[in-house]
């Protein structure tokens, strides 16, 4: 069994996954229109949540995983099935089932237990989402969006991605839209994902989000040298390259996509001034690399100035005031 169905390569996985879906079914969205709509542009620091074996504190770029699909799913007026498992054998047969009546199913796994990806890809993280499109006997066909080309995973792989342990495990998470509209006017959809965006980026009252949270982290940066040993500093610095670079798409990713969302608004809405919005949008993201190049070096010890951290403190704090601006004009312009 193997479906008729358009792979495609995306910037993220959530995102790209639920475009793919709702491409299959008939609604012309793209990847951008998705993150956009879906609210997914977000920044978070939080000092007292530590992730990994080292302890660092969680940063994060975007709204909690799954609140992508939730949203659009409400915006857009489409629903899904959306369940998880507690035995691996339903779970397995479930997916049989949907492929067998012709719908690509989407699954949540754990990226290291993936064996068709290079091992530099292959982490212990819980929420990558892929397609599965078609099964031969004990091999699954699958259409993985950080790939260029569908792949296929036996399904004692699978099974242990689907159920893989930690933080954020799948549970054997599997989705599809059930109802799809197929002709849907987008502006609403599209000027309620920017109000709330432009809103949790500027006006949620807590000093660890949005754009706060961006000052907060910068001055966290600048402390390092004075709190942590050398080794640690660096260290610290080198997880914020992950989190941007590595882990999703990151910081610089998501503004690039949100400027190709913008861009799309000031179609979809008649509104030149979000042209210039995106094109501003662009600029921050090629900021935020320029923070991430020089963290990198900084933990790799290849930058050799006397403290770099104040520096990347800098970055931050002139990200977090040009974003400041980007959605008080976006939020004055959609009102």
């Amino acid at each position: 069994m193997q479906i008729p169905f358009t792979h495609l390569q995306g910037a993220h996985c959530e995102t790209a996954t639920i475009a793919s879906l709702l491409r299959h079914q008939g609604l012309n969205v793209t990847e951008p229109q998705v993150f956009g709509i879906g609210s997914g542009l977000f920044f978070a620091y939080f000092p007292f949540i530590k992730v990994t074996d080292q302890k660092f504190p969680l940063v994060s770029f975007r709204g909690p995983p799954g609140s992508i699909i939730r949203k659009n799913a409400k915006r857009l007026g489409v629903r899904f099935h959306d369940v998880t498992y507690k035995d691996p054998q339903r779970a397995m047969d479930d997916l049989d089932r949907a492929l067998d009546q012709g719908i690509p199913v989407a699954v949540q796994t754990g990226v290291f237990w993936l064996p068709y990806l290079p091992g530099a890809f292959r982490f212990h993280f819980n929420a990558h989402n892929v397609i599965v499109f078609g099964r031969d006997g004990d091999e699954y066909h699958m259409s993985d969006p950080v790939l260029a080309e569908p792949v296929r995973c036996l399904r004692k792989d699978l099974l242990r991605a689907r159920f893989s342990r930690g933080e954020m495990a799948p549970k054997g998470r599997m989705y599809y839209p059930t109802l799809v509209p197929k002709d849907v006017d987008l502006r609403v959809p599209v000027m309620k994902g920017i109000k709330e965006t432009a809103f949790n980026m500027l006006k949620i009252p807590f000093p660890l989000l949005g754009v706060k949270g961006m000052r907060r982290l910068a001055l966290t940066v600048e402390r390092w040298p004075n709190k942590l040993t050398p080794e640690m500093a660096a260290m610290n610095a080198g997880h914020l390259v992950l989190l941007l670079e590595e882990i999703g798409t990151g910081g610089a990713g998501f503004r690039f996509m949100y400027g190709a969302f913008l861009a799309d608004a000031a179609r979809i809405l008649g509104i030149e001034g979000l042209a210039d919005a995106a094109r501003r949008m662009t600029e921050v993201g090629d900021r935020w690399r320029d923070f991430a190049l020089l963290a990198s070096r900084t933990c790799k010890g290849r930058d050799h100035a006397e403290d770099p951290y104040p520096r990347l403190a800098a970055i931050l704090r002139e990200c977090a005031d040009r974003e400041e601006a980007i959605f008080k004009d976006v939020r004055a312009q959609v009102r």
